[in-house]
């Protein structure tokens, strides 16, 4: 077995995830400080205003990273999910559900800085836009998830059923992406791919900095909440009253 499948296999493992997440999170934690403290210096003061905009346009920063993490994440639910109703891979379960309330949080900031984007540029807070309709769904999709979840006393089954909504709804992420081009709509086309989507380098580089600083929130907070749940599910097993006597001591 080569080092790589050897890792995977390992992975599987509750003891040997939750010791070396452990040892992983306070650099993910102290990375992602780091690039949301340069990003948001570079965003709020070193980026000039949009020449049509103005300093409204900064809202960008946040609502462009969590618009992408809110779509990046169901994708990888729909992929754990699969893993896991395919293989029965146990920390594949875990994973996903404890990826929804992240993608959850990230989809309402999206939605939410998008409103306060769209007042001074559209005159209106809301519109049923395609794009902002899409976005809308995809947040009852991740609702439905959690909420599926919490309906089963029994882990196992709970996140089997979560796995199958999490896979039907991946449906949705390709109508969030091509809306502005499927249809005709108020939203700005695509501010990171696609024609017409040019930006300056005082402007993009800070984009860029807060969707690599939102990666790492999500990875910080996946395996926070993936070894929360790893103790409260295996809390009777051996391995969890030895890392609890440890902490207790």
């Amino acid at each position: 077995m080569n080092k790589f499948m050897l890792f995977i296999h390992k992975t599987g493992s509750p003891p040997w995830f939750y010791n070396f997440t452990g040892k992983l999170l306070p650099w993910i934690w102290a990375v992602f400080f780091i690039l949301v403290t340069s990003g948001l210096y570079l965003a709020l003061v070193k980026a000039p205003p949009d020449y049509l905009q103005g300093e409204s346009a900064r809202i960008m920063y946040i609502h462009v990273p969590s618009a992408y993490m809110s779509m990046m994440i169901y994708a990888l639910m729909g992929i754990m999910g699969f893993i896991g109703l395919v293989w029965h891979v146990r920390m594949a379960e875990i994973l996903m559900i404890s990826s929804a309330p992240v993608g959850a949080i990230f989809t309402a900031l999206a939605l939410i800085t998008g409103s306060l984007w769209g007042r001074p540029t559209w005159g209106t807070y809301w519109v049923w836009d395609a794009r902002l309709t899409s976005e809308l769904v995809l947040l009852f999709l991740y609702l439905g998830v959690i909420g599926l979840y919490s309906a089963y006393d029994e882990p196992r089954k709970a996140a089997r059923a979560a796995a199958l909504l999490a896979l039907v709804g991946i449906v949705n992420l390709p109508i969030i992406h091509f809306s502005v081009t499927w249809w005709n709509t108020l939203h700005q086309p695509p501010s990171l791919t696609g024609k017409g989507s040019a930006i300056h380098p005082s402007m993009l580089i800070p984009l860029l900095v807060m969707v690599v600083a939102w990666k790492f929130f999500y990875i910080a907070n996946l395996l926070t909440r993936a070894r929360n749940r790893l103790i409260e599910q295996d809390q009777r097993k051996r391995w969890v009253q030895a890392v609890l006597s440890g902490v207790k001591n």
